[in-house]
């Protein structure tokens, strides 16, 4: 065990003392991690837009002082009670969700939707006690999904956390544990591409733009980006996007312009953006007969999605997906792999780097739509 194992960890942390203000660098101590806990050194964390949403306290119950993030990479410091298959040294990532193995979605092939580690944006505490691990002088700081990464050490149940490969640059694969898994994942696990086919991504985000890269990897001849803003399209092209449509620069529907491009319709469409409207476009524009629409963004708790059920009875197939279908203890390894075999580009979605004193100036780039994803790194 390392010989700060059963001990305090006193460490700097960004918190996040109330809803839409900056980020304070604060020293915070963090207690020892309980039975199948472990404690982890966050080397690498980069910034998404769920970390932005609920610091700006959007559509849910605010939960302040909080240390949020959740997209990172580090080395195990020490385990608690019960923990078998991590040790100290070990290279992770830590998850937003998790993978118990032992309930019935675990043990489906089928579903990654654990029913005990499933993302919770509202709990602020671990499950083993109902407490948090942080604090500041007494008084306890609130978790954020399971992983608080905006810290140099964090403690995270251990379903929460996937052990890959040492030699792979956690400066890198660090994204791999949010949004560019989703994408790729939605691609790749559950729309299905096949080779020389043909694939609509709606929204193109670093989430819009992972499902790209899926598609570019499956071998899809035509990848046409949607998006409201013609400025990602340049961009996009890098990601294997060949086409581009701006709904707003047409007096149709856009599924009526895509199908109108594609002789019926593409073979495959990955909503990404959250938005309804897209949602439904996403669906009407796969082809009658074998097209699949995959939905990754997360709507307004009010919307419906409509359609004409003519659609679904045409032989179109719907389906959602929650983080790419990936488990993420067993499927993250092999994701990381296909960055090490270099079939997979993470490079291109890291625009910025900043060290962990200027935190702050991550959450800018991204309220300004600068670039995808920026890297944070610790102790810095």
């Amino acid at each position: 065990m390392s010989n700060t194992a059963g001990q305090v960890i006193y460490c700097k942390a960004a918190v996040a003392w109330e809803a839409g203000k900056p980020l304070v660098i604060e020293e915070v101590e963090v207690a020892p991690p309980q039975a199948m806990e472990v404690r982890l050194n966050i080397l690498f964390t980069s910034l998404c837009h769920t970390d932005v949403y609920f610091w700006e306290a959007k559509g849910q119950t605010p939960l302040f002082p909080r240390i949020f993030g959740h997209e990172a990479g580090g080395i195990v410091e020490s385990v608690g009670e019960g923990v078998t298959d991590l040790k100290p040294g070990d290279h992770v990532l830590p998850v937003f969700t998790g993978e118990c193995k032992e309930c019935l979605h675990c043990k489906s092939e089928e579903s990654n939707m654990c029913d005990l580690l499933r993302i919770n944006t509202d709990r602020g505490v671990m499950l083993n006690d109902g407490k948090s691990r942080f604090s500041i002088r007494g008084q306890p700081i609130y978790h954020f999904v399971g992983t608080s990464t905006f810290s140099e050490y964090t403690v995270v149940h251990v379903g929460c956390v996937a052990k890959i490969n040492p030699a792979a640059p956690l400066d890198k694969v660090c994204v791999l544990s949010c949004g560019i898994s989703t994408g790729l994942g939605a691609t790749l696990n559950v729309a299905k591409p096949q080779k020389g086919s043909s694939v609509a991504i709606f929204g193109l985000g670093a989430v819009g733009l992972a499902a790209a890269e899926g598609a570019r990897i499956a071998g899809a001849s035509r990848i046409i980006g949607v998006d409201l803003n013609s400025h990602r399209f340049d961009e996009a092209k890098k990601f294997g996007v060949t086409e581009f449509v701006n709904p707003k620069d047409h007096n149709k529907p856009v599924q009526e312009v895509i199908a109108e491009m594609t002789n019926g319709g593409v073979d495959r469409s990955v909503e990404c953006t959250g938005s309804i409207n897209a949602m439904i476009s996403a669906f009407e524009c796969v082809h009658d007969g074998w097209g699949v629409a995959v939905l990754v963004g997360v709507p307004n708790k009010d919307d419906s999605f409509k359609t004409h059920p003519m659609n679904v009875l045409n032989e179109r197939t719907l389906k959602g997906t929650f983080f790419g279908n990936y488990k993420p203890r067993s499927d993250l390894p092999s994701v990381v792999e296909k960055y090490m075999n270099k079939e997979l580009e993470l490079e291109k979605f890291i625009t910025h780097e900043v060290p962990f004193s200027e935190i702050n100036k991550a959450f800018e780039y991204m309220l300004s739509g600068a670039g995808l994803r920026c890297i944070i790194r610790m102790g810095a």
